[in-house]
């Protein structure tokens, strides 16, 4: 199958909403931004579901006018304008895929509401989303396509579906005799898994706690169990640091400003760390091989590692 020849690095982001872009990945976006690399960003859907943090905006609600999702647009491309991010869709086209919405379960955990709309990205067929991500994949033929794990982090069902489609996308795109009427096939050389350093996260929540803050993550203890979205450190393959970045990251988190509250824990963190703690973007290799690492973590500093 022919690779590219143009000498250009493509890096392909698979999100669920509006926002989760910035905040798993916002400092990686910049940094290869800044560094020449294509980056596209899809999005499955926009958001419909989310709660609104942002009191004279509250009618936008779902349960209210439902306007949200249209809102939410701005707010990601005012937010990939700070990121330098020039290609960002929605799969689909907007609103092709409704926010599923969720739940909390007993353990903290997201999950699948009660009753959940046959027009949300839960319920959409997996072939039909992921022939849209295929038609995406065989334009960009990005090198490194980075999306959720296999619990999509916390269990938001779009979050799941995201990894699922992304998966299933990557696997069909590469059949050379799969919808030959689309571009060429390719075969992603790697695909990343968003991670969050255990040793930061327990790091951070001990700071926190230390300053007197009980509330921000709460329940969450410092030297107790943690959510499944935080990874152990030896499971981690790569770690993009992107100091120099991170202060447009911050900014594209407060254009999101229905989502991330200056008074939430995304910034109650980075009060008692300092902005730095949000310049190191994880990641899980999920597919492909890994390139030589940095040899003062003993992880991949760079994605496209070891690629030609």
């Amino acid at each position: 199958m022919p690779g590219t020849t143009d000498g250009q690095r493509r890096l392909l982001l698979v999100h669920a909403h509006p926002d989760d872009e910035t905040i798993t990945s916002g400092a990686t976006m910049a940094r290869y931004v800044a560094e020449g690399v294509s980056v596209t960003l899809v999005t499955c859907t926009l958001g419909e579901e989310g709660e609104v943090l942002v009191p004279e905006l509250a009618h936008l609600a779902a349960d209210r006018d439902d306007e949200l999702g249209k809102h939410r647009i701005g707010e990601l491309e005012a937010a990939m304008e700070l990121l330098g991010v020039t290609d960002h869709r929605f799969l689909g086209g907007p609103g092709r895929f409704r926010d599923s919405g969720m739940v909390y379960a007993a353990d903290g955990n997201a999950a699948i509401p009660e009753t959940v709309r046959d027009d949300t990205f839960w319920r959409a067929d997996l072939r039909n989303a992921a022939d849209l991500l295929v038609e995406i994949i065989r334009e960009v033929r990005p090198q490194v396509l980075i999306t959720y794990d296999e619990l999509g982090g916390y269990g938001h069902p779009d979050h799941i579906q995201a990894h699922r489609v992304a998966t299933y996308a990557t696997a069909l795109a590469a059949v050379t005799t799969y919808r030959q009427e689309l571009d060429e096939a390719w075969d992603v050389p790697k695909v990343y898994w968003n991670a969050i350093s255990e040793s930061l996260m327990r790091e951070g929540l001990r700071a926190l706690r230390d300053s007197g803050d009980t509330t921000t993550f709460e329940g969450m203890d410092p030297d107790g169990p943690l959510p499944p979205f935080v990874v152990a450190d030896d499971e981690l393959t790569a770690c993009i640091d992107a100091t120099e970045y991170v202060d447009r990251k911050m900014d594209a988190m407060r254009a999101h400003a229905t989502q991330i509250s200056v008074d939430g824990p995304f910034f109650a963190l980075s009060n008692n760390l300092g902005t730095q703690v949000w310049a190191k973007e994880f990641y899980r290799i999920a597919k492909g091989v890994p390139g030589p690492v940095d040899p003062t973590t003993g992880l991949e500093s760079d994605l496209f590692a070891g690629l030609p």
